[in-house]
């Protein structure tokens, strides 16, 4: 019988939707994605994704979720997933898409990229993501805040100009 190493939740994150996929990796080093799902990116869609990890991963293998840092819309999950206590890693778009190009996965949906972020979770030793202290969010979020105000003035400036 196999015996089972590791279990990764890979997310593909957009603005109103998670689309997961479940894999598991056994001691013959085989990856398997064996469940997929989709989600709202709400508060209500984390408990229902916890809720179903719990019910269809094995529970003596802890499972480590893997997604990528899409803007601003994987943050919210992040901090949810990290507060519950569970295990993540953020990973940066760029080696998720050059991973599924060395898959030579032709058409990339949601439902492929997130198995391919299953798939390179369960490959790959990641680093465990830790949320930053408050200060450092706040910071983000005001320099976010003092971007997009630059932008509208810029804007605003070009527009008066052509005028």
């Amino acid at each position: 019988m196999k015996k089972l190493l590791k279990q990764v939740a890979g997310i593909d994150v957009a603005q109103g939707e998670l689309v997961v996929s479940l894999g598991r990796m056994h001691d013959d080093l085989s990856p398997e994605i064996y469940a997929g799902k989709s989600f709202s990116n709400t508060d209500k869609g984390y408990e229902s994704l916890v809720q179903w990890i719990g019910k269809m991963a094995d529970p003596d293998i802890a499972v480590h979720y893997v997604m990528e840092a899409t803007g601003v819309y994987h943050e919210k999950l992040a901090y949810y997933l990290d507060g519950k206590g569970h295990s993540l890693s953020i990973v940066l778009p760029n080696k998720i898409s050059s991973y599924l190009r060395s898959l030579e996965v032709k058409t990339i949906t949601d439902k492929t990229a997130s198995a391919g972020i299953t798939r390179f979770g369960l490959e790959r030793k990641l680093e465990r993501w830790r949320q930053p202290k408050p200060i450092f969010r706040q910071l983000r979020q005001l320099t976010r805040e003092r971007d997009q105000l630059v932008q509208t003035r810029t804007a605003i400036k070009n527009h008066l100009h052509a005028e």
